[in-house]
C-alpha cells in the first residue's frame, strides 16, 4: 500500500466518523433539549448533519475524492470513474470509521458504547425512500460534477438537509451509515433486523442512477 492510498483511506475513515458523530450526536442533543418535540430533533439532526458535510467534503475531497460513502464508491466504479481494486478498501474503512464516529458520540454524552438500536425502521415507504433517496444523492453529486464543480459540497450539505424531510426514511442513502446506526439505541438509530433491506434499497438506488444519469446528463461514453 503507498502512502498516498494510506492517506486516502485515512481519509474516508475520518470524514465518515466525523459524519456519524454528526448525525448520532445530535440526534442525542437535540432528543435532550427538545422536550419531547420530534419536529425540533429532527431540523436539529438535519442542520446538524448538513453542516458536517460541508465541512467534510471540502476538507477532504482533494485528499479522498470525499466519499464517506460506500454507494458513491460503487456509483463512482461503475462510471469507470474509480478503480475496482479499490472500492472493497474504501467500503471497509468507510464502515469501520462510521462504527468507531458512533461510539465515539457515545463517549462524549456518557452513554453506554456497546449497544444495539431497537427503533424499527421498515415498510415499502422507508425502502421507496432509500431508492429515491440515494438515486437523488447520487443525481446531485455527478450533476453538480458536471455543472458546478466547486458547489459540490454546498449542493450535498443542502440536499441532505432537505432529505431528511422529505423522505420517510430521513435518507440514510449510505450503507455505512445504515451499518453504523444498528450500533446506537438513540433518535438517529436503525434496527438490525431492518438495516438489510435499507441497503439493498441504495444499492437499487445506484444502478438506477447508473441507468439513468448517463442519459439525463447527457455524457457520452466511448465504446
Amino acid at each position: 500500500m503507498t502512502d498516498r492510498f494510506a492517506q486516502r483511506l485515512c481519509a474516508e475513515g475520518v470524514g465518515t466518523a466525523l459524519l456519524l458523530i454528526s448525525v448520532v450526536g445530535s440526534g442525542i442533543m437535540g432528543v435532550s433539549l427538545a422536550d419531547g418535540n420530534a419536529a425540533v430533533t429532527l431540523l436539529a439532526n438535519a442542520i446538524a448533519t448538513g453542516c458536517m458535510l460541508y465541512v467534510i467534503i471540502t476538507v477532504l475531497g482533494p485528499i479522498s475524492g470525499a466519499h464517506f460513502n460506500p454507494a458513491v464508491t460503487l456509483a463512482f466504479m461503475l462510471r469507470g470513474e474509480f478503480p475496482r481494486r479499490e472500492v472493497l478498501p474504501y467500503m471497509i474503512v468507510q464502515t469501520i470509521g462510521g462504527i468507531l464516529g458512533v461510539w465515539a458520540t457515545h463517549v462524549m454524552f456518557d452513554i453506554s458504547v456497546l449497544q444495539f438500536s431497537t427503533t424499527v425502521r421498515t415498510g415499502m415507504s422507508q425502502w421507496a425512500s432509500e431508492i429515491i433517496g440515494t438515486f437523488g444523492l447520487l443525481f446531485v453529486i455527478f450533476g453538480g460534477s458536471r455543472s458546478k464543480p466547486d458547489a459540490v459540497p454546498t449542493l450535498v450539505a443542502l440536499y441532505i438537509t432537505g432529505a431528511y424531510w422529505f423522505t420517510s426514511s430521513t435518507s440514510f442513502a449510505n450503507p455505512a451509515v445504515t451499518i453504523s446506526r444498528m450500533f446506537s439505541d438513540t433518535f438517529a438509530g436503525i434496527n438490525p433486523v431492518d438495516a438489510p433491506m435499507f441497503i439493498v434499497m441504495q444499492i437499487i438506488g445506484v444502478a438506477l442512477a447508473s441507468f439513468m444519469l448517463p442519459l439525463l446528463l447527457n455524457e457520452r461514453r466511448d465504446p
